[in-house]
C-alpha cells in the first residue's frame, strides 16, 4: 500500500511528520484518530486530527492534519 508523509499541526503530535496510508482515491483519510491507552490515573482517550489543505509558494497544495480538540 502507498503512504504519504503528512504533517501534524496542534495537539500532542504538533510538528511531527508521519507516514499515513492512502485510500482508494490516493488521498489521506479525512479524519485520523490516534488511540492513547490509559496510563496510571489518566483514562484512555482518542486524539482526533482533521485533514486540511496546505498551499505552497507555487500554489500547489498538499494535505496536513490539524488537531480537533472538540472531537
Amino acid at each position: 500500500m502507498k503512504s504519504a508523509d503528512t504533517e501534524f499541526v496542534g495537539g500532542p503530535l504538533d510538528g511531527r511528520v508521519l507516514p499515513v496510508l492512502l485510500g482508494m482515491t490516493h488521498h489521506v483519510p479525512k479524519v485520523y484518530r490516534v488511540p492513547v491507552p490509559a496510563h496510571g490515573d489518566t483514562p484512555a482517550t482518542t486524539l482526533v486530527y482533521r485533514r486540511a489543505k496546505e498551499h505552497d509558494a507555487k500554489g500547489r497544495y498538499r494535505w496536513r492534519y490539524e488537531y480537533d480538540p472538540d472531537a
